[in-house]
């Protein structure tokens, strides 16, 4: 087999353009710490890199073994394999993995995926697989989130009764339904393709299962999201696409996703996030004092050593 050389190389990473089979190939055995997938859908959908997205239902799954086979390989003991898709698709592959890797989360992410269907429910999530390497994983720490408020006057959308002083200061625990990932509508991306990635669930993947130096795997690059959130949060990473000069446009200019990541990194794993404290000054609701709220400066200190990380 011919050896595949990167089309691009970033300081943390390695894009190559051509069939991810043969980029997987390459790979080392046991080297990678998160593997993550979003292949195509077999929708019918016309790719720029003109590959067939109609396949035969059992030609489809064959082929997304063959790549989840590789993956599996390639994944270190105790690492992560998660895979996007739909839930159609992830019945029969979760299957497949089951066999091979241990199970530990079903994460529904609660977007509108397409038009309502006469005669069906009307399609609201998208299916995350969440597997790992033998029986614990080697890196786990999600990002902890704030308190759901009303975005009118900041209120509590849950009363937390008596527990308030017994709260994390860093926020409430991730649960396996996501229902704050919106569609990659946000002003800086308006090219951007509707189903590309959002910035803010790779990140809160990433920041799950890797810790800075880690190696993250994606071999179906689309837009890049993967890569830019590992790159900027100072991970390694490696992949490929077909076609691959959006992914290089993308990163010859990251300035738009630092800033949009460095909101997203502002937002997380505090109680209360800025925007409703200020709602709730504005609309007369002081905060309970039973809450333990960490020191705003502590909390802009992590903020940039986060973006220290990012930028070295």
């Amino acid at each position: 087999m011919k050896t595949m050389i990167p089309i691009l190389t970033t300081r943390a990473g390695k894009l190559y353009q051509g069939d991810c089979l043969e980029m997987l190939a390459q790979i080392d055995p046991e080297t990678v710490d998160l593997a993550f997938a979003d292949p195509p859908f077999n929708l019918g959908k016309e790719y720029a890199s003109k590959i067939d997205d109609a396949l035969a239902e059992e030609h489809y799954l064959a082929w997304c073994e063959s790549w989840l086979l590789e993956m599996v390989r390639v994944l270190k003991p105790g690492g992560t394999l998660m895979l996007w898709s739909l839930p159609k698709w992830n019945l029969p592959l979760g299957a497949f993995l089951r066999k091979r890797l241990t199970f530990r989360h079903w994460i529904a992410v609660d977007i509108k995926y397409s038009l309502p269907i006469s005669g069906r429910l009307y399609p609201s999530h998208y299916s995350l697989l969440y597997y790992i390497k033998g029986t614990k994983p080697a890196i786990f720490h999600p990002d902890r989130l704030p308190i759901a408020c009303c975005r009118h006057c900041g209120g509590e959308l849950k009363d937390y009764g008596g527990y308030k002083n017994k709260m994390n200061p860093s926020g409430v625990n991730i649960s396996d339904v996501w229902t704050d990932i919106p569609p990659v509508r946000h002003a800086k991306y308006k090219k951007r393709d509707a189903n590309a990635l959002s910035l803010k669930l790779m990140d809160r993947i990433v920041s799950m299962s890797t810790d800075p130096g880690s190696l993250v795997l994606d071999p179906f690059g689309g837009s890049g999201t993967t890569y830019v959130a590992a790159e900027l949060a100072g991970r390694r990473w490696i992949g490929s696409e077909l076609e691959c000069s959006s992914i290089i446009e993308r990163f010859d200019s990251l300035e738009a996703d630092r800033e949009h990541i460095e909101e997203i990194w502002a937002q997380k794993n505090r109680l209360f996030t800025d925007a409703d404290l200020k709602r709730r000054a504005k609309s007369g609701r002081p905060l309970s004092q039973d809450y333990r709220i960490e020191d705003p400066k502590e909390t802009e200190t992590n903020a940039c050593l986060c973006d220290a990380v990012a930028r070295e």
